[in-house]
């Protein structure tokens, strides 16, 4: 029986999957089970910061399993204390909690938002997040997102969570009231259709939390992590947040999310409020290690903000050729082109090309490559994505 019957047969269906099956990678590219070869710009989704058969990390993995490969939190484990030096000396942090996914991450941040709530008010627990976000599929992060249609078959969902309008701090600043405990906003809008948030806006949410003693979250967790050509997206705008939730490109791969906060966010959780089985695996933070080392201190960063711009000339070069394309958005690698024709048909042609690209809403490709991504790789991808658009 082959891999896609037995995955009809066996697996929920909860995703349209692409009729290939993916059976090995190397750098940017992979292959299928036919050994056709594919240009990859969707990185598991933000996720293979450093793309495939990265030398240092499968070092780092092997070595870790030849010591233990899982030892819980009830222990102290050096992989995970690195991981967390190295998050919070490159940042404004103090302290941080290991998860397993960016939802999770999500859900520490709310936990801290409401536990802070209750050291001003027994009723401060109302929490705004912005319309056409999207921070995870849990009942708690799912609460947050600003995006009915993930919502409607699983209300009620959890209470006191509104919603404003992204990039206009007026309608934020009608909806914060004394019973407001955090306000959670993605520096760039990944889900909802590749959209950065402007420095006036988080300005504008950094000085209102200050003044209304509200907490201020970032989800990171798919702009984070070197994505925007900083290592936090936070660094990429000038403004501080109290608590940033990251997790895809955390570990080239491997599971992992985090939540990192300062402040009073930082010592609010103690023994038995929060906790991950799996959290900060020593295996994953083994990898983590080798991402952040490469991300600090091997030029993956300044490859990420050079390889940025050249994608966003090549991109914006497209836009005068063809008129199927609208608008190009996004920071560093992390772009994206709305279209006038709806996204699957431009993915599903581009498969058949040898490229890999995602979709952001019905009608907006995402472009989010491993970060070592090359001018030539993007080079390749604009004549893939030129044939299909010919097509």
């Amino acid at each position: 029986m082959d891999t896609k019957t037995l995955s009809d047969k066996y697996i929920m269906n909860t995703y349209n999957r692409f009729d290939i099956e993916i059976t090995r990678g190397e750098d940017v590219y992979v292959y299928d089970e036919n050994n056709k070869k594919y240009l990859d710009f969707t990185a598991g989704i933000a996720v293979n910061s450093l793309g495939y058969k990265d030398k240092d990390c499968i070092n780092a993995a092997i070595e870790q399993l030849n010591k233990f490969n899982h030892c819980s939190n009830l222990y102290y484990s050096k992989p995970q204390a690195q991981v967390a030096k190295l998050l919070v000396e490159n940042s404004c942090f103090e302290k941080v909690f290991f998860c397993n996914s960016g939802a999770e991450a999500n859900e520490a941040a709310i936990k801290i938002a409401k536990k802070f709530g209750k050291t001003k008010g027994e009723n401060c627990s109302k929490i705004i997040t912005m319309k056409n976000s999207f921070h995870g599929r849990t009942i708690g992060a799912l609460s947050a997102t600003g995006q009915e249609k993930y919502q409607k078959s699983f209300t009620p969902l959890l209470s006191n969570f509104e919603y404003a309008e992204f990039n206009n701090l007026k309608s934020v600043e009608a909806l914060v009231d004394d019973n407001t405990c955090a306000i959670i906003v993605e520096p760039v809008q990944g889900e909802g259709g590749l959209y950065p948030a402007t420095k006036e806006f988080l300005s504008g949410l950094r000085k209102l939390c200050d003044e209304k003693n509200v907490l201020l979250c970032f989800d990171e967790v798919q702009c984070g992590i070197g994505r925007l050509g900083t290592l936090f997206a936070y660094q990429t705008f000038g403004v501080e947040p109290d608590i940033v939730a990251m997790a895809k490109g955390l570990a080239n791969g491997l599971p992992i999310g985090a939540c990192a906060a300062k402040g009073i966010a930082a010592s609010i959780l103690t023994p038995g409020d929060h906790a991950s089985t799996f959290g900060g695996n020593p295996v994953s933070c083994a990898c983590a290690n080798v991402v952040l080392d490469k991300l600090i201190n091997k030029g993956i960063l300044q490859n990420v903000k050079n390889t940025g711009e050249y994608l966003n000339l090549k991109l914006t070069e497209l836009k005068k050729q063809y008129s199927v394309i609208k608008e190009i958005r996004g920071i560093g690698l992390m772009a994206g082109i709305e279209l006038t024709v709806k996204a699957k048909d431009i993915m599903t042609k581009a498969i058949k090309e040898g490229l890999l690209i995602i979709g952001a809403g019905e009608n907006v490709i995402r472009f989010v490559p491993p970060l070592t991504i090359s001018k030539e790789n993007i080079d390749e991808m604009i004549s893939i994505l030129k044939t299909v658009l010919e097509s």
